[in-house]
């Protein structure tokens, strides 16, 4: 008998525990998220309970990754990678990376306007590193007011108020690496 789908299955629950806590979650707060109990999530993560689709759809939605991300399941022969594009506050972000918690990679595009975004500074925890593709950023990073160009970056703790924006009024496109706190991305020259 084939034992990897028990292989795979049987690795769920210390996959499921893990992404929790990179995500900084507790079970407490994720029981509401899922509409699964604390007791159920546990066993889950014990491995005292089978995974079930029922309980793994509300999971992968809440994490925001695919089903087969979260069980592990082997690769199939297609090799091509279906991108699905985030929106938020006006702007794409697609996603160039697939595994859950540490460094994230996002290719952004901040889409043009007959009239520039007046700037809202935003924190979250964390640390971003981007680089400029095609078009000027405007980049506030505390109380610096920097205009970025084509082929350069920039690196910051989000923990100061930053905002990304359009330096004037036409398309952006940049690559980000968002990173948990602690995490920087360091490059050799």
């Amino acid at each position: 008998m084939n034992s990897e789908p028990e292989d795979v299955l049987g690795s769920v629950g210390s996959r499921l525990r893990r992404l929790r806590r990179e995500r900084g979650i507790t079970l407490a707060d994720l029981a509401p998220l899922t509409g699964v109990s604390e007791s159920t999530l546990s066993r889950l993560e014990s491995g005292q309970r089978r995974v079930t689709l029922e309980l793994l759809l509300p999971l992968a939605r809440v994490y925001d990754i695919p089903l087969d991300d979260l069980v592990g399941a082997p690769r199939t022969g297609d090799p091509r990678i279906h991108l699905k594009p985030i929106r938020r506050s006006g702007m794409l972000f697609i996603p160039l990376s697939r595994q859950p918690g540490g460094t994230q990679a996002f290719k952004m595009i901040i889409p043009a306007r007959p009239k520039p975004l007046e700037p809202t500074p935003q924190t979250h925890e964390g640390s971003e590193w981007l680089y400029v593709l095609n078009g000027r950023l405007r980049l506030l990073v505390g109380e610096r007011d920097l205009t970025l160009s084509p082929g350069e970056a920039a690196e910051f703790d989000t923990a100061l108020p930053h905002w990304l924006g359009s330096a004037d009024g036409r398309a952006v496109e940049l690559l980000i690496l968002f990173g948990p706190q602690g995490t920087r991305a360091h490059l050799r020259v």
